[in-house]
């Protein structure tokens, strides 16, 4: 009998790129990436904010550094990825998590508007940090990219339609490249997280919050980014190497649930 193989569940010394990172899921993310050893780069849109974040991060023994950028500046990713890599000397990991809320009908005036905007931020962004960081991937031997879309990547809320659309194709773009990258050895997952409580649904009252969970999530609650982060890094380890090209949702059982 052959011997049971040794894989490894650290990412001590790996080099994490985490967008979206000073609030919600995305700093839930650093945190425990740093915790686990990583080094993390802290990418966001306000400079106040991840500031923040870095201080909270290195006060706490962890290495991280932040990037002030607007994901829909394609330019701005290219000089992000490169500094990232200069600083740290390369690139393993890469969480594609920057999202907004983009609620708007199709028959309201500046759909389109936002309808852009959600697919700059929301699936464009994700595919020009994958090229930008991809060579360092590859050279990283176990380059892991995992991009964070929705539940409703697999279904529809009304009124909803450019954010549902982007995590539709955030869904069908990780598929994609798992396939593409494959030989490179780079895996490419998703995370479709549910009802959790982050920035974009802390304006819904805690008593709607109740209501909905009670009726449509088997665990009866809304869900911590703290939970979500520890998928996002379950299937960044080492020993994850022959996952790639899932969506797993994280959503308390909602999608299996009969209404």
């Amino acid at each position: 009998m052959e011997p049971v193989k040794k894989l490894s569940r650290s990412i001590k010394g790996k080099v994490a790129l985490v967008t979206g990172a000073a609030s919600g899921m995305g700093r839930a993310t650093a945190h425990l990436f740093a915790d686990e050893g990583a080094k993390v780069a802290v990418v966001d849109l306000a400079r106040e904010r991840v500031d923040a974040v870095v201080k909270e991060i290195t006060e706490a023994g962890g290495a991280a550094e932040g990037w002030v950028l607007d994901v829909a500046d394609g330019e701005g990713i290219v000089r992000v990825v490169k500094e990232v890599e200069q600083r740290f000397g390369g690139l393993d990991i890469l969480v594609n998590n920057a999202g907004l809320a983009a609620f708007h009908g199709i028959g309201e005036p500046g759909y389109e508007d936002t309808w852009a905007r959600a697919l700059d931020v929301m699936l464009t962004a994700h595919m020009r940090f994958v090229r930008a960081a991809l060579p360092s991937l590859k050279k990283s031997g176990e380059g892991r990219i995992v991009n964070v879309a929705s539940t409703e990547g697999f279904g529809a809320t009304p009124g909803n339609s450019p954010y549902v659309a982007a995590k539709h194709g955030v869904i069908g773009l990780t598929r994609a490249l798992a396939v593409e990258l494959g030989r490179e050895g780079v895996t490419v997952n998703c995370i479709c997280p549910g009802p959790i409580r982050t920035g974009i649904t802390q304006e819904i009252p805690d008593e709607h919050k109740e209501i909905f969970a009670k009726r449509r999530v088997p665990l009866r609650r809304y869900g911590y980014p703290e939970e979500v982060a520890h998928v996002t890094l379950s299937v960044v380890l080492p020993a994850s190497s022959y996952l790639t090209g899932v969506a797993i949702p994280v959503d308390g059982g909602m999608l299996v649930k009969n209404a």
